[in-house]
Order: structure tokens, then C-alpha cells, then sequence
């Protein structure tokens, strides 16, 4: 009997082994892709986020190489992400220049009706399915002119949003310690001039899932802010080793970090458990509304208004304060909603039964200063010891763009104007 018992659980082992989902690693090569003669002239940027890198994270938790870096460089205040301040619509206004509303990833998950299909960040036929995506990723614009490009697992660049992808890229895992995605950038540069990448984009998660786990005033977060920190100072070290002209970086995150009031949450508001009346959309730090019945909104808004809590606002879609971007008139493709409910931080909107993590994002970073990003760049395209004041991340796509020398042909939301000073004077 207790040979059988051992055997049958050695088999269960196995089977819940077997079946794991076995994760491929592997980079993806666009063959036949080669820089112009004009390409291999023009300058290289390596575009790093790190998600929730709070701005005040790098004093606060003394990010060394950071400091030294953007003291010599360019460093920003603040820099103001896109509402909603949250992981995927934020990563995607950094590298296509355009609000969340205009380029469609208004949310981690949502619903189209016009498609008839849900959006989810966690499904990977989703994330790689470029129909999802507006706008031309960075990427995408360097390939259509001839430059070689290389993605370390940002938001979208393994889709074939923008009509091209990466000639460099990876799926989407967190396999890859930060000093393997060095090396791999490294490896990168080291090609041969013709196939060498000028712009490469890099992902580190890791702050962003300690503040999430823990909260932002951590000692573990501490940690990721650390090991992201030695993850740059090795880049940086290992690029100027390479001896290559004209290496500029950029480094960004997506939104930062606050610690929410997980104890007493907001409940959903009753009237909208009717499913047949309504679907909702919970990201704690707003909840999304749509009306299945056009003809029931302004009953619905008004008595959702009358009724709500003093720590949570009420909104018709179309009222959101016009710096959000993110009303009926912005909304390109239909995905918002038509009510929306804001809690005042640091509040969050939960269901009965469900846990939420410690940390959370998604707040209006002009009323949540704990939402604010972070911008350094470095390199010959920048000024040095220039501190400047904050702005919204539409504008770092047309930045990266005359850093590398491309042209901008498509309508985007970010202006050159707003960065363009703290370059260089082009000889």
C-alpha cells in the first residue's frame, strides 16, 4: 500500500509537471533586415522603462548610479503619466506618442463592442495581436526607414502593431534576470554594423511587483529599486566599453506607486450587479461603467451621483476634466464607457471576496503625486546638469524620434517643442 501511495504521487507530480506551461525563452529574428548606409550614421538610443519607478524613488531609496547619470545628464522633476496611470496604456503612449483614448489601450483589460471581443494584458494572443494597437511604435518607425530595431519585452513589441515589428525581439516572460537583459542588449550592439540595432527598448518589471506586493515604503522595494539600479550602471559600463559613438539613453517609467486602503474598500455600488443592465470594469483605482441601454445613462448617472460616498467621484464619460483625454470625444474607439466612478486615494473600489495587492497605480497623477513618473536621459544628443520641470510622456516618442533622426509622418499628441531644448545644438 505504501509503495502505491509513493507511485500515485510521483505520477501527480508529474502530470501537474508536464502540464506547466513551458515557456520559450527564445529571441525572434526577422531575417533579411539591414540598416541604410544613411541608418549606420545616425545616432543610437536605448529607451529603458522600469515600471513603477516612482519619481522620488531614486533619492528616496538613493539609486547611486541613477544619480550620477542624470546629474550628468537631463532629469525631470516628475513626468506626468497618461491617465489612467496604469502599466500597458502608459507603456504605449510612451512609445507611440499618442493619449491611451487615441491609441486604444485604455485599460490592463477592457471590452470592444465594436469587435465584440475582450482585451486582456495577461492574454499573450492579445498582447501579440497588433489590431488591438494604434499608432506607430518607435520600432515600427525605424524599420519603415530602414534603421535596425530591438525590443527587451516592452508593451506591444511582439505584435505587429504599426504594421512592423522589431528586426530583435522577445516574448513576453520574467525569466530573464536584469544582468541576463544586459547582456542581451550588449550582444545587440555587438553585431555587425549592417544588422546593429540604433534603437532598442527595455522592460524591467521589478519595482513595479515589489511595490504591488509590499507597498512602495519597503524594504523590498528598496531592493528592486537597487538591483535595477546596479542593472544600469552595468549597462552603461558595458556599452562604453564597446567603444560605440553616440550611444544615448533614455530612461522612463510608465506611473509610480501608492499604498491603498485595502482594509476598508469602496464596494460596488449594488445597482450594478444587474448584468443585464450593465457590465463594469474594475481597476480598483476606477471602475468603468457601460449602460447596455443608451436611453438609462443620465437616470443612472444621476442616481448613482445621489447616492455615492464622499470619497469616490462620479462621472458621465463625456464631463471627465478635459486634461484627462480620456472623455467621449477622445475615446477613438468606443472602449471607456459611459459613466465612470474615481476614488479619492488612497481608496480603491473592490468586490466582496477579493484580495488586492498592498501597492496600486491608476490615480490622476496631477491629484495623486505618489502617480508621478520618472525621465532621465544621458548621452551626446543631451544637455548636462539641466533639471527641468514636469511634463506629460506624450512628448518623449518625438524626442527618441529627432534624437534617431526620424521622421514623423502620422498625427501624434506629443510635441517636439516641449523636449526639444534640452538637446543639443546639432553642429
Amino acid at each position: 500500500m505504501k509503495k502505491l501511495l509513493v507511485f500515485l504521487q510521483l505520477f501527480l507530480s508529474l502530470t501537474v509537471f508536464a502540464q506547466k506551461e513551458i515557456i520559450d525563452t527564445a529571441q525572434i529574428i526577422v531575417p533579411n533586415r539591414f540598416n541604410s548606409a544613411e541608418a549606420m550614421q545616425k545616432p543610437y538610443v536605448i529607451m529603458i522603462s522600469t515600471d513603477g519607478f516612482r519619481s522620488d524613488y531614486i533619492k528616496k531609496y538613493n539609486a547611486e548610479n541613477l544619480l550620477k547619470l542624470s546629474n550628468q545628464g537631463v532629469k525631470a522633476k516628475a513626468m506626468l503619466p497618461s491617465y489612467p496611470s496604469i502599466t500597458f496604456p502608459n507603456h504605449w503612449t510612451l512609445i507611440t506618442g499618442l493619449y491611451p483614448s487615441h491609441h486604444g489601450l485604455i485599460d490592463n483589460f477592457f471590452y470592444d463592442y465594436k469587435r465584440k471581443e475582450p482585451y486582456a494584458m495577461s492574454n499573450r494572443k492579445n498582447a501579440e495581436d497588433g489590431s488591438w494597437y494604434g499608432g506607430i511604435p518607435l520600432w515600427s518607425l525605424a524599420e519603415k526607414q530602414n534603421m535596425v530595431s530591438a525590443s527587451l519585452q516592452w508593451v506591444g513589441s511582439a505584435s505587429d502593431a504599426g504594421g512592423i515589428r522589431p528586426t530583435y525581439y522577445y516574448p513576453y516572460h520574467e525569466k530573464f534576470s536584469p544582468s541576463e537583459k544586459v547582456n542581451k542588449v550588449i550582444n545587440w550592439l555587438k553585431l555587425p554594423e549592417e544588422k546593429r540595432p540604433h534603437f532598442i527598448s527595455l522592460y524591467f518589471p521589478e519595482v513595479d511587483g515589489a511595490g504591488h506586493h509590499y507597498g512602495p515604503e519597503t524594504k523590498e522595494t528598496e531592493s528592486a529599486v537597487h538591483l535595477i539600479d546596479n542593472a544600469i550602471g552595468e549597462l552603461v559600463q558595458k556599452v562604453n566599453d564597446l567603444g560605440l559613438k553616440n550611444v544615448n539613453f533614455i530612461f522612463v517609467s510608465d506611473h509610480g506607486m501608492i499604498k491603498v486602503d485595502g482594509n476598508d474598500p469602496l464596494e460596488i455600488p449594488s445597482v450594478l450587479l444587474d448584468t443585464n443592465r450593465f457590465d463594469y470594469y474594475n481597476s480598483y483605482t476606477l471602475l468603468r461603467i457601460y449602460v447596455k441601454n443608451p436611453n438609462e445613462i443620465k437616470a443612472v448617472y444621476k442616481e448613482l451621483k445621489a447616492n455615492k460616498a464622499d470619497n469616490y467621484e462620479v462621472y458621465l464619460d463625456k464631463k471627465l476634466p478635459k486634461y484627462l483625454h480620456f472623455a467621449t470625444k477622445d475615446d477613438k474607439y468606443g472602449r471607456i464607457g459611459q459613466i465612470i466612478l474615481i476614488p479619492k486615494a488612497p481608496k480603491i473600489f473592490l468586490e466582496k471576496g477579493k484580495r488586492i495587492s498592498v501597492g496600486k497605480h491608476g490615480y490622476d497623477p496631477r491629484v495623486v503625486p505618489e502617480m508621478k513618473a520618472t525621465f532621465f536621459a544621458w548621452g551626446p544628443a543631451f544637455k548636462n546638469d539641466l533639471v527641468i520641470d514636469e511634463f506629460e510622456n506624450i512628448n518623449v516618442y518625438p524626442l527618441a524620434a529627432e534624437v534617431l533622426g526620424l521622421k514623423i509622418d502620422e498625427k501624434i499628441d506629443g510635441k517636439l517643442k516641449v523636449l526639444k531644448p534640452i538637446l543639443k545644438s546639432k553642429k
